[in-house]
Formats: C-alpha cells, sequence, structure tokens
C-alpha cells in the first residue's frame, strides 16, 4: 500500500513540476528526493521496530511528545498533508483522463472527474480493510508492472543513452534554491512511505516487518521514478514537459507510441491514481480515529451512526473534495511539501531530542535529516515568495489555525 501511495499521483503529476524547477536536471532531483527521504526514513523504521502500530505516526509522536499541542497538531499537519496528496491524486486523475477526448486542460471537467473518484474511493473504504488491502495489492502489481513497460519501451524508442541525458554542468537558467526546490518537491513524490507505519496491527512479525517495508518501497519507488524520469527526457524537450506538466507522461508517449501510447499511459495512470487513493484514505482515517479516541483532535458525530473511523472517511473526502476544487496541481503540490517538511522535522527533532537512546537510533543520522528537511524547505519557501506567494499565505494561515486550534481544544478539555 505504501508503494501503491508513492507511486501514484507522484510520479505522474510531479515530474512536470520537478522540471519546471530545475530544468533538465529533473530526473536527478528524484534520485536526491530518494536520498533525502532515505535519511527521514531511518527514524520511522526505528519507530517502527519500537512501537508497530495501527496509529503509526500518530503514536510515534504520543512516544516522542506525550498527549500535548505539538503532539496533535503535528499529527494533523500529517493528516492534511496525506489529504492534500489526495487532492493531488484526484486531480491528477481528471487530467490524464482528459487526454483521451479533445477537451482543454482547464476546463472544470478536471476538478469534477476528481471529485468522483473521492467519492468513489470513499464508498470501496466503506467496505472494509480486506476489501481495501486486495484491490490495492492487485492494482499496485498493474500499475508498477505498466509503468516500468512504459519506461522502458520509451527508452528503447529514444535510443537512451545515459551518457548523454545526465547534462555536464547545471544551467545558469536555475538558481541553486530552485534546484533544491525540486529537491523539495522530489521529496513529495516518496512520502507515502509514511503511510506503511499505519500497518502495524495487520503485518506479521510489525516489530521487523513494517521497517523492512519502508525499505523496500522507497527503493522501488527511486527505481521506477528514475526510469520515467528517464524515459520523458528522452521523448521531449524541457519546454515540452512544462507545458504538459500536469500530465507529462502522457505527453511522453506520443511522440515513440502514437495514441496507443497515449491509451497505454492513461490507463495506466487512472490504475495508479485509483490505488493511490485507496491507500491513502484507508491510513489517514486510521490515524485520525486513533487520535479521536486518544481525545487529542475534536470530533462530532453529527448524527452518523457507526464507528469513528468511518466518521473520520467523511470528514476526509469532504475535505479533499473542497482541496480539489479550489486549488491546482502546483498549489496543492507546493501545500502538500510544505506541511509535510514542517511535520518531518517535528517528528526528527522529537526523536533525536527523546527516544534515540530508547530505540538506540543513531543520532547522527537524524541530524542529517532534518538539516536535509530545512534546506530543501528553506529553498522552497524562497522560491515561491516570488513566485507564488498565496500558496506560503494559506500554508502558513493553516499551519497557525492547527496550533492555535489544538491548543484551545486541549485547554478545555482539561
Amino acid at each position: 500500500m505504501g508503494t501503491g501511495v508513492m507511486i501514484g499521483a507522484a510520479i505522474f503529476a510531479l515530474v512536470g513540476q520537478v522540471a519546471e524547477l530545475s530544468g533538465a536536471w529533473f530526473p536527478m532531483a528524484f534520485l536526491g528526493g530518494s536520498i533525502i527521504a532515505g535519511f527521514s526514513s531511518y527514524a520511522y523504521v526505528k519507530m517502527s521496530n519500537a512501537y508497530p502500530s495501527a496509529g503509526g505516526i500518530g503514536m510515534y509522536l504520543v512516544k516522542a511528545y506525550g498527549k500535548h499541542t505539538v503532539t496533535a497538531s503535528s499529527a494533523l499537519l500529517m493528516a492534511f498533508a496525506m489529504i492534500i496528496n489526495q487532492s493531488l491524486t484526484a486531480r491528477t486523475f481528471g487530467s490524464y483522463t482528459l487526454q483521451l477526448f479533445d477537451v482543454p486542460q482547464n476546463t472544470i471537467w478536471v476538478p469534477l472527474l476528481g471529485v468522483g473518484l473521492l467519492v468513489i474511493i470513499f464508498l470501496i473504504n466503506l467496505t472494509g480493510n480486506k476489501s481495501i488491502q486486495k484491490t490495492s495489492l492487485i492494482m499496485a502489481v498493474i500499475k508498477i508492472g505498466g509503468i516500468i513497460i512504459f519506461a522502458i519501451g520509451a527508452l528503447w524508442a529514444a535510443e537512451f543513452s545515459f551518457g548523454e541525458a545526465v547534462p555536464r554542468e547545471l544551467s545558469g537558467d536555475y538558481s541553486i534554491s530552485e534546484y533544491l526546490g525540486a529537491l523539495a518537491l522530489a521529496v513529495l513524490a516518496y512520502a507515502g512511505f509514511t503511510t506503511i507505519t499505519n500497518s502495524g496491527e495487520e503485518i506479521k512479525n510489525p516489530h521487523k516487518n513494517v521497517g523492512r517495508a519502508i525499505i523496500i518501497s522507497i527503493g522501488i519507488a527511486t527505481i521506477v521514478y528514475l526510469l520515467v524520469a528517464f524515459a520523458v527526457s528522452s521523448n521531449l524537450s524541457v519546454n515540452n514537459i512544462i507545458q504538459a506538466k500536469d500530465y507529462a507522461l502522457a505527453e511522453a508517449a506520443r511522440p515513440s507510441f502514437g495514441n496507443a501510447g497515449l491509451w497505454f499511459t492513461v490507463v495506466i495512470a487512472i490504475i495508479a491514481t485509483v490505488s493511490a487513493l485507496l491507500g491513502n484514505v484507508f491510513a489517514v482515517s486510521r490515524m485520525t480515529a486513533m487520535l479521536t479516541n486518544m481525545k487529542l483532535i475534536p470530533h462530532s458525530h453529527l448524527g452518523m451512526p457507526g464507528r469513528v473511523q468511518k466518521h473520520m472517511l467523511v470528514y476526509i473526502t469532504a475535505i479533499a473534495i473542497v482541496l480539489t476544487l479550489i486549488f491546482d496541481l502546483t498549489r496543492i503540490a507546493s501545500i502538500g511539501i510544505i506541511f509535510y517538511l514542517v511535520m518531518d522535522v517535528i517528528i526528527q527533532w522529537g526523536v533525536l531530542k527523546n527516544l534515540s537512546n530508547e530505540i538506540n537510533a543513531s543520532k547522527t543520522i537524524i541530524i542529517i535529516a532534518i538539516i536535509l528537511d530545512i534546506i530543501v524547505l528553506g529553498s522552497f519557501l524562497w522560491v515561491k515568495v516570488s513566485s507564488d506567494l498565496l500558496v506560503l499565505l494559506t500554508s502558513a494561515g493553516l499551519i497557525c489555525f492547527i496550533f492555535v486550534g489544538e491548543k484551545i481544544f486541549l485547554t478545555k478539555i482539561r
């Protein structure tokens, strides 16, 4: 499921976004993102080995900070980052689906198709855990196989040469902050590994296998991302990639394979986005239900029957629908990476300060993870100051709202 969340909207939507900030170096940005995600994942692996549970990140924050405002607010940041990822996935579904029809990308059909998919995923999640896990497994196998076929076929058709594909020097058209900002977006492509932390109750021998699943998922995603990035760069110029940034893989299939390649890529994109949403919605509902039961976040039944997790599915889907209707892909991805990196720094710091000795974790690795997060986040924010100030204001406003709201809520119930 973690691999399914990663290799979903991430590779289909973010190739163009990353290329816009790094030019011809965008395939290397995905490799850099993998390295940063690898350092970040170390703390999650150690925490998963020590405290496997259905609560995942929410439980890790409780272990690191106790039941306080930082814990609840950071857990909500992660939840919102994952919900934002759902909106990214939903709009990606709309963008790729419309490639089969003669319809412009700025049409209302992009968000409407995304909303329709979110409703379907909501209904599937109501059926229970087993059907979700089986469906996610089947879709993950199909989409990963399909993406690899696309990548290898596109590389072969373009007579790919690794020596020619990697630029010899940085382009003067891009600043260092833009390259580092591209790394931040690439990190978002790997953020799905965090959903694996919610599987501690289902996985056999969770003290070992949750951590192993995280490592394996990041490894698979790295290989697939590099194959796809080089396939796209071999078939399209950087300018063409940027122009088609919301559906770059579909556009890259046209030169070598024509309409057949387009249809194949779009079908795989549809399967990938559906699979990613299934795993993402399932994981967020589990984590937020646990936070509700621990009285760390407010909750109202609103007259709905059934378990808290079912209620959380309603709230999660409603928020994702609003985001899908309001923001475009670029802004959704930008807000998502800001939330994720802020949350990750908080988790890493909590592990470093309070748990590193208890879980036998290397402080050096955790410090490197924090430094890398801060560097790429700072660079990304610097880029957005001049290019899209609304993203920064929206992100800052939501983060402040979450922390202040949680402080008020926790003060009232104590």
